[in-house]
């Protein structure tokens, strides 16, 4: 079995792209490599700006990898819901946004001829256990309100015996990093550059604007920072959307045994299905990053609900999980970077639907750029403020605000000793809390456990073997290594955080 590995990543081979050796000058500046930095990227330099794309790690190399690649417009949190904090227009431009970066893909592939198994196929939207008929009903007559005329209800979906549910026709699926390296070569033909490898230290906008990396210097006209959640931002954005982490299981199952579909039920958190060859993938068991203490169990309970509907369900032959952003109105937020200078352009907050709201961010972004109109503009601006979703903003925040709480308790071990090979806990060192590894080889690792975005207490993911912020959503490696913002440096050593504390 691959652990925290995804089947794209087993299955694809990337292009490989030198670290930035140079001062440079662009007239766009892309920081990060995932389906929306590149996306954004190859839009621009089609229209004939300089680009050149700067990440930390390989192309793909953060939550894009991790995806379960569904391209939908079947919204998430439901169009009903859309509509009542967006209103019926927003909820029709979310159809519309959707259904055009589908669009886009499809288009994409065919013109830059990407090899990555794009295809049509339709999704159903099932109930979960417990759930009421009246679910779906409600959310086919919103669907249909938001101008997605051809949704319809059906008795099942032909996979497997899911009960009524909704059918949207004409949704799509491909294998992500396929597209991906094949949208990195045809931005090269375009003239764009990317560089991993290549850590930023500091955005400032301006004119220039620049983007510090180490001992080297980006200038541009305009930055655009998509990390998945923003590094240049301290704050403002992270009160506006929450982290979950989701976790995925691909099964062996026999060639043709189920129907390329895409299926997720109305479950709070909801189980999302789909087929790549002979690999069934199923994702569901989300949390908030840093709030479970049963993480190792959560791909069991996955494999169990598969094994209930799947029958022919094999082994297991991948497991992995992601982080996602959740707004709290549900769409990303796309566009200037509130509070900064106008030549400061972020996307975050993808709410699970990271692939059709990257696609989104490549042509606003480019548009906004380019001083050219966009009709989605207003819907997904960072900046916009939703009255319907103060309830969940208050409820978000006074959730961060109990995290800190956590200074105030005892370690989860008193002595290393607890610690099991191939694990990690927190304990009690005065005033500090140290996050302590052991490896498989017995030797100890300590870090400070102060996540160096703002300070909350991490807390040791079993299943994922990775320190995650209950906080902001900061994930670190076993070994203190950032791999998820808004933290943009490693976790302190121990014996740096102890000088700290006694000076």
């Amino acid at each position: 079995m691959a652990l925290h590995a995804s089947v794209w990543q087993a299955t694809a081979e990337m292009p490989v792209c030198p670290p930035l050796q140079e001062d440079l000058h662009v007239q766009v500046c892309v920081v990060g490599a995932g389906i929306a930095g590149l996306s954004t990227a190859y839009l621009l330099a089609k229209a004939g700006k300089s680009v050149a794309v700067i990440d930390d790690g390989p192309i793909a190399g953060g939550m894009t990898q991790m995806t379960s690649a569904h391209l939908t417009h079947a919204i998430d949190d439901r169009y009903y819901e859309l509509e009542r904090l967006h209103g019926r227009i927003g909820a029709r431009l979310a159809a519309e946004s959707h259904t055009a970066a589908i669009e886009r893909i499809e288009a994409i592939v065919r013109e830059e001829n990407i090899g990555c198994d794009f295809a049509r196929v339709d999704g159903y939207l099932f109930l979960a256990e417990g759930d009421r008929v009246e679910t779906l009903e409600k959310e086919l007559d919103a669907a249909q309100r938001a101008g997605l005329s051809r949704v319809r209800r059906v008795e099942r979906a032909p996979a497997f015996d899911s009960g009524p549910c909704l059918c949207f026709p004409n949704q799509g699926q491909f294998h992500p990093l396929k597209y991906l390296a094949g949208l990195t070569q045809a931005l090269h033909r375009h003239g764009g550059r990317v560089f991993t490898g290549t850590h930023v230290d500091a955005i400032e906008g301006g004119t220039p604007a620049l983007v510090h990396t180490g001992n080297r210097l980006v200038s541009a006209d305009a930055v655009i920072v998509a990390t998945n959640t923003p590094v240049n931002d301290r704050v403002a954005i992270h009160t506006k959307q929450a982290p979950y982490m989701t976790y995925v299981i691909g099964v062996r199952v026999p060639d043709g045994a189920v129907p390329a579909i895409l299926a997720w039920d109305t479950g709070d958190p909801y189980h999302y299905v789909r087929v790549a060859d002979d690999i069934l993938i199923v994702g569901g068991e989300d949390h908030k990053s840093g709030q479970a203490d049963d993480t190792d169990q959560r791909h069991a309970r996955l494999e169990a609900w598969t094994r209930a509907r799947f029958p022919m369900a094999g082994e297991v032959a991948y497991r992995w999980g992601g982080l996602v952003m959740e707004t709290v109105d549900y769409l990303s937020f796309t566009g200037r970077n509130p509070g900064d200078k106008d030549n400061v352009f972020i996307h975050t907050g993808d709410s699970g639907m990271g692939l059709t709201h990257g696609t989104i961010a490549g042509m606003l972004l480019t548009d906004l750029v380019l001083g050219r109109q966009n009709p989605w503009a207003a819907l997904y601006d960072p900046g916009r403020k939703t009255v319907g979703a103060a309830r969940d903003y208050a409820s978000e925040n006074l959730n961060v605000a109990r995290q800190y709480a956590d200074w105030l308790t005892a370690g989860e071990v008193k002595s290393a000793d607890e610690i099991a090979p191939g694990s990690g806990a927190v304990m009690r060192r005065g005033l500090q809390k140290i996050a302590v590894y052991r490896d498989p080889q017995g030797a100890l690792h300590e870090r400070s456990a102060a996540c160096p975005h703002l300070g909350c207490v991490v807390h040791w993911n079993r299943s994922e073997q990775t320190w995650d912020c209950p906080c902001h959503g900061s994930r670190f490696d076993c070994r203190g290594k950032v791999l998820n913002g808004p933290a943009n440096r490693d976790l302190a050593s121990a014996e740096r955080a102890h000088n700290k504390r006694a000076a």
